[in-house]
C-alpha cells in the first residue's frame, strides 16, 4: 500500500494540551505535532493563550509551560536541537511526542488524514483546533 491517495498523502496528527492541575483535568489546546511518512515531514507548533492558561490556573507557570512546548517543536526540527531524539528518523520522534505522559505538557490522541501539503497541514490545524 502506497499512503497515496489521488495525489495526496496520509498523515497522522495530535493536539498537544496543556493541563495546568492534572487532578482537575482541565485543559486547553496550545499546539499540534503532524507527521507524514511518505514526506518525511514531523513538525510541531504552538500556540499559548496565557489568559486562558492563567484563567484555568493563576499560579500556573507559563515560563515552563512555553519552555516545555518549545521543547517539542525543538524535537520535531532534528539538528542539534532536538537533543537525544536528533538522530532519529521523523517517524520515531512522532512516536516519542506522542506517548502518554503526566505531565502539564500532554499530547492528545492521534487521527490521521489525507493531505497534499504536511507543512501546509500544520497551519491549518494550529488554526483550526489552538488559535
Amino acid at each position: 500500500m502506497s499512503g497515496r491517495t489521488g495525489g495526496r498523502e496520509v498523515f497522522e496528527y495530535a493536539l498537544l494540551r496543556v493541563v495546568p492541575r492534572v487532578e482537575r483535568g482541565e485543559q486547553i489546546n496550545a499546539g499540534v505535532v503532524v507527521y507524514c511518512r511518505a514526506q518525511s515531514f514531523v513538525a510541531a507548533r504552538t500556540h499559548l493563550d496565557e489568559a486562558r492558561l492563567l484563567a484555568l490556573d493563576p499560579e500556573a507557570d507559563v515560563a515552563g509551560v512555553r519552555a516545555a512546548l518549545a521543547a517539542v517543536e525543538n524535537v520535531c526540527c532534528g539538528g542539534e536541537r532536538a537533543g537525544q531524539a536528533a538522530g532519529d528518523d521523523p517517524g520515531r520522534r512522532f512516536r516519542w511526542l506522542v506517548a502518554p505522559r503526566s505531565t502539564v505538557v500532554q499530547p492528545g490522541p492521534v487521527h490521521t488524514g489525507l493531505t497534499r501539503d504536511a507543512e501546509a497541514e500544520t497551519e491549518r490545524l494550529l488554526d483550526l483546533l489552538v488559535r
